[in-house]
């Protein structure tokens, strides 16, 4: 087994995801079995209770796991399936070493973070390293190994310690280590400069770990002279001082990354068992980044939500409309727009947010309403949901906004005025959506219907069914408290409004499809977490086909979902477009 730790510096959020998850894929693309384990210092058991400020959204596994969002990244680099063991974080070492001393299992001797915790954690990561990841029961030959946080952190000390030890515990070859550092470059000078690094690397080494590859982030290219000062402070060769400058879209990393001899340094480093020679690799994640700059067409879509002030609270959701806009050669524009700017209260106090909200959303070719938890922003998210219905415009809701999706049918066309989710007011005369009677509600974490749930088609007619290829039943991951309220189904289907979708007992409402209209489904599942780069998800493709006008040619094919991106264009009669000018920004 060989490791390869990923350590930051300087600032938090540099980037060390992307290119994990970008080493992953030039390893696999060399026919290595790659796995990935992020470590994030906190003491919280899992990400499930974080607000999405905090550090983004929570990326749901198939066995229920509530991790890090660069799991997600992992997944759809690697297409791997990971489980909740991939996430280590400090909350869960310590809880593991107490439950331990608590059945005597240290035989009286003190507890101490060294030993104990450090050894807990490396062995942690051997057992969860070894752990097949593709489907196919195969043991991974690497494991990428993310710490989260940056150097000199007082939380990621223990695992800066452990890691010290591991190295000679597996031995040199076996182990290496990436830094990835911030070359700031002030407009006042135009320089970049190397002293934030240089003093990164330092205490990095202070600390036991000698990096092997310094990953430099950067906006614009390393200079020569710039790289070669790393190399003389930094104990380093000037070929170990990588450039990750910005590009213009994620696909270019790992193609960045091969460029620069990054697969010839791990080949010789770690002894690894490929082939070294000039070869075909990364073929198609070439073809991404070239069809990504080329696009030239738009499509755009609202996406109504609670946490639009950053974007890594919907990142999933984000990649999963890229990934469908890619596929039927639009480039995506996003329009954010805060739920609680739709709402009449908000004309009465700031008139002009409220009519930008609602001029955002009129302009939009299509709408999204994502999932989330809480009573602020639904009625903004009902209005959009309304308007999206009566103005026959495509629309999909997720989680929480299938459950709105509900509601404001039964208020605007059932007549029930007080139709409401038991979730915002506990008894309402119309309890559409309910809480499920497994729900604990004296504990929040990790007490929702979690993970991996099948949901059966009922309808051969469904447009969702459709998109999926025609299969009976699929596979999707949930998080979710409350649900539809099953024993009033009957008033909306009398009306249109079908539930195409349940779960394997027939008692979960997981599917809904309004009759007459373009595209305006929802779900309960959320299908962004399993959206790939080649595979998008067919409810967010099924959004995209309809914002751009391209659905009904899609269906009348057959919807080849498993096809390869080309043969997606022909099915489309979409031709490549001349390569335009590609805008850098920042991954």
């Amino acid at each position: 087994m060989k490791y390869i730790l990923v350590t930051g510096g300087v600032i938090s959020g540099i980037g060390k995801g992307i290119i994990a998850s970008s080493l992953g894929t030039i390893l696999k693309s060399c026919g290595l079995h790659v796995t990935a384990i992020k470590i994030d210092p906190y003491i919280n058991i899992d990400a499930g209770t974080f607000s999405p400020y905090e550090h983004g959204e929570v990326f749901v596994l198939d066995d229920g796991g509530e991790v890090d969002l660069d799991l997600g990244n992992y997944e759809r680099f690697l297409d791997i399936r990971l489980t909740r063991d991939n996430n280590l974080t400090t909350g869960k070492i310590y809880q593991s070493v107490i439950n331990k001393e608590r059945k005597g299992d240290y035989l009286g001797k003190t507890v101490q973070v060294v030993p104990h915790i450090t050894d807990a954690i490396q062995e942690w990561v051997r057992k969860q390293a070894r752990v097949s990841v593709d489907g196919d029961s195969a043991e991974p030959q690497v494991c990428v190994i993310e710490l989260g946080g940056t150097v000199g952190d007082i939380e990621s000390m223990p695992f800066i310690e452990a890691f010290r030890q591991f190295q000679f515990k597996v031995k040199r070859e076996n182990f290496c280590n990436i830094h990835v550092s911030l070359i700031p470059q002030p407009n006042t000078t135009g320089e970049q400069k190397t002293k934030p690094t240089q003093n990164s690397v330092r205490e990095l080494r202070g600390l036991g770990l000698s990096p092997d590859l310094i990953m430099c982030r950067c906006s614009t290219p390393l200079e020569t002279a710039v790289k070669e000062k790393i190399s003389m402070f930094c104990h380093v060769e000037p070929s170990q001082v990588i450039c990750v400058r910005d590009v213009s879209s994620v696909y270019r990393v790992p193609l960045l990354l091969e460029e620069q001899g990054v697969m010839n340094f791990f080949c010789q480093r770690l002894n690894l068992p490929v082939d070294v020679k000039p070869r075909k690799m990364l073929s198609k994640w070439k073809e991404m980044a070239d069809r990504s700059d080329r696009l030239l067409e738009r499509v755009s879509i609202a996406l109504v939500g609670k946490y639009t002030k950053l974007s890594d609270a919907y990142t999933s959701v984000i990649k999963a409309l890229e990934h469908s806009a890619l596929a039927i050669n639009h480039k995506l524009e996003v329009k954010y727009i805060d739920s609680e700017d739709l709402e009449p209260s908000t004309q009465q106090v700031e008139p002009v947010k409220y009519h930008e909200a609602w001029q955002k959303l009129c302009s939009a070719q299509g709408v999204l309403v994502p999932g989330g938890f809480g009573v602020r922003g639904t009625e903004g998210k009902i209005l959009a949901i309304n308007w999206a219905r009566k103005q026959n415009k495509p629309f999909l809701g997720v989680c929480l906004g299938m459950q709105l999706a509900v509601c404001e049918f039964a208020r605007n066309v059932l007549g029930w005025e007080d139709a409401n989710s038991t979730e915002f007011n506990p008894e309402p005369q119309h309890p559409v959506v309910i809480d499920m009677p497994e729900h604990n509600s004296g504990q929040l974490g990790g007490t929702m219907r979690l993970g991996q749930r099948r949901t059966i088609f009922n309808s051969t007619s469904s447009v969702l069914r459709k998109l999926y290829g025609g299969v009976e039943y699929v596979d999707e991951r949930h998080r979710h408290r409350f649900e539809v309220n099953r024993e009033l189904k009957h008033h909306f289907e009398k009306k249109g409004f079908q539930f195409v979708g349940q779960d394997v007992k027939g008692e979960r409402m997981e599917v809904i499809e309004l009759d007459d209209h373009c595209y305006f489904v929802g779900v309960q599942y959320h299908p962004e977490f399993t959206s790939r780069p080649i595979k998008p998800s067919p409810p967010y493709l099924g959004l995209l086909l309809a914002a751009a006008g391209k659905l009904q040619s899609y269906l009348n094919k057959g919807c080849p979902r498993s096809d390869p991106l080309p043969l997606l264009d022909k099915v489309l009669g979409i031709t490549k477009p001349d390569l335009a000018d590609a805008q850098v920004k920042p991954f």
